[in-house]
């Protein structure tokens, strides 16, 4: 896995909105950062940004937690907090590495959750987006070039095989226990 676009202006505001949504998150939200997190990455508010559409709309992250919010319902789940330092730098990286690897927030935070962030803060907030991002997915045994990539994907492949194949011998175990 590797970036498939380089950052540019409008990457750059996404991604600006998205941390400072976050970081407004650790006052206005009444959930726990983790749960806030989880949230806005699997709403309708974070399919903006995955689209860049809300480039062309007069929104301010106020609106974005206020979007959630209608869409969840108010909550005051969890208590455990984030620094408005983490969040912000959380936020960001989120959108940079969505923006970069053209995926959804959805897929982003399949790979990536909040408190594994929160966990690489210290060491990583100071590198560079990408470079983090790439540590991270290191980390994760996610190949970064195309080789990799592609030994993966094989990987997958012969797991379903091997299991499609394993279930069609347990039918058929089954299905001779029957006969007898």
């Amino acid at each position: 896995m590797k970036a498939v676009r380089e950052m540019d202006h409008n990457g750059l505001l996404l991604c600006r909105i998205q941390a400072e949504t976050f970081e407004l998150s650790v006052e206005k939200a009444g959930t726990s950062s983790e749960i806030s997190i989880r949230r806005f990455m699997k709403s309708e508010a974070a399919q903006l940004l995955d689209s860049g559409a809300i480039l062309y709309r007069m929104y301010e992250p106020q609106d974005l937690l206020d979007d959630i919010e209608e869409q969840y319902g108010a909550s005051t789940y969890g208590s455990v907090k984030f620094s408005r330092d983490e969040m912000h730098w959380i936020g960001y990286l989120y959108r940079y590495f969505s923006y970069t690897y053209r995926l959804s927030s959805q897929q982003v935070y399949r790979i990536v959750k909040g408190k594994e962030l929160r966990d690489v803060y210290l060491p990583y907030h100071s590198l560079d987006p990408g470079q983090a991002i790439e540590r991270i997915l290191e980390a994760k045994h996610y190949p970064l070039d195309d080789e990799g990539e592609m030994r993966r994907q094989l990987e997958i492949m012969k797991r379903i095989r091997m299991a499609g194949e394993a279930a069609q011998v347990h039918e058929e175990t089954e299905e001779k226990k029957r006969y007898r």
